[in-house]
């Protein structure tokens, strides 16, 4: 066996794996990570969710046009998420603080919903950053 022979199939087995992992996962072809800007993810034309706690809207305000639902389990997410949502498979787009429980939350939701799942990649924080300046948070309850 020469040498060419003797790492050519090692060579190809590498390859066909890195090919293989770049295949997108069936579970998950459905979730999208993206870093907008400001403007832009005013203009989503899709389900936008703060997915943080009652006290950080009321501290740093939340993305106009933003549904505030906290995210803690993905089955009761989705319920609470369901009135939000319509038969066309609008995309869902998820925001917190810096981006951590999002990624997390995204990709558990993407599971379990067909329509496109996106992580806004650094949360509100990289937002603040840019220099949009969030809207305060209306408690809707009495």
């Amino acid at each position: 066996m020469d040498v060419n022979q003797k790492y050519r199939c090692p060579a190809i087995a590498l390859l066909l794996t890195i090919a293989f992992l770049a295949l997108p996962h069936p579970a998950h072809s459905n979730y999208y990570s993206v870093a907008p800007d400001p403007g832009d993810l005013l203009q989503f034309n899709g389900v936008l969710v703060d997915i943080r706690e009652p006290y950080e809207w009321q501290q740093t305000g939340i993305v106009e046009g933003s549904k505030t639902i906290t995210y803690r389990h993905t089955e009761d997410f989705i319920e609470h998420l369901e009135p939000h949502l319509n038969q066309e498979l609008r995309p869902i787009a998820l925001i917190c603080r810096t981006g951590n429980r999002t990624r997390q939350a995204a990709h558990l939701l993407s599971q379990k919903v067909d329509a496109p799942v996106i992580n806004i990649e650094g949360g509100i924080f990289r937002l603040m950053h840019l220099g949009y300046r969030p809207v305060p948070y209306q408690d809707e309850e009495p």
